[in-house]
This record gives structure tokens, C-alpha cells and sequence, in this order.
């Protein structure tokens, strides 16, 4: 009985440790390899869990502003490549390089950034965002 319970213990830790690995999604499917760098007002920093958002207005070449969203990975992921809890701030004027959605509308990874004092944020696109950015 000791040997079964054991047996049913084991099975059942095993299925509750690969439900994580499991359920996390790659960025292969939503994002292109292209990536373009444009400059932006923005309108919002979330830093926070799974992953953090960035949403700049950008004003594209018809001269209409449209709202960009664009995502990077959870902050403990970003923290070494220059990303802080107050990189962005509402209002500032930023140059962002994103990794474009494969459904063509104005969602997008996070590359990297310009921030208004000149410190750059993030990397060259290698993934989570690339080339580490030294510590602010």
C-alpha cells in the first residue's frame, strides 16, 4: 500500500511540475523577423508579470498617429539589459526599435530604446532583447 501511494505521489508531482513548461508561449508565431525603428511619444509603461508593455504613439508617413503596443519579457528577464520599473515615463519622446507582429497591426516586441537622455535600453533582437544595456 506504502509502495502505491508512493508510485501515485510521484505521478501526480510530475504532471503538476510540466504544466508550467507546458503552457508558455514562444514569440516565433506572433512576430516577424523584421524590425523597425521609429520615434514615439509615450503614452504608458506596465512593468510588471508575465510581461511588461510599452505603448508609444507614433505618427506614422500619412501624418495620423496611431497607438503602438509593444511587449518585452518579465522584469527580472529585462533588468540586466538596462529596463527599469521607470525607464519610460508618460510624455517622453523615445526612438524604440521593435520586432514587427506577423499579423501586421501596430502590436510588437520590444527591442530595444532610445530613452530622452540619450541612454539606450535593451539590445539588437537576439531574443529577449539582446546585447546587454549597462545597469542605470
Amino acid at each position: 500500500m506504502k509502495h502505491g501511494r508512493l508510485i501515485l505521489l510521484a505521478v501526480a508531482a510530475g504532471i503538476f511540475l510540466s504544466v508550467p513548461l507546458s503552457a508558455h508561449h514562444t514569440g516565433s508565431v506572433l512576430y516577424t523577423d523584421k524590425t523597425v525603428t521609429m520615434k514615439g511619444t509615450v503614452k504608458s509603461w506596465l512593468w510588471s508579470n508575465p510581461h511588461c508593455v510599452l505603448q508609444v504613439d507614433i505618427k506614422g508617413d500619412d501624418g495620423q498617429v496611431v497607438l503602438w503596443r509593444a511587449e518585452t519579457q518579465a522584469p527580472n528577464s529585462i533588468y540586466a539589459e538596462g529596463y527599469r520599473a521607470k525607464s519610460f515615463k508618460a510624455g517622453d519622446e523615445v526612438t524604440v526599435t521593435l520586432r514587427l507582429a506577423a499579423n501586421g497591426g501596430p502590436f510588437a516586441q520590444l527591442v530595444g530604446a532610445t530613452l530622452p537622455d540619450g541612454t539606450k535600453v535593451g539590445g539588437d533582437g537576439g531574443g529577449r532583447g539582446g546585447a546587454p544595456a549597462a545597469a542605470q
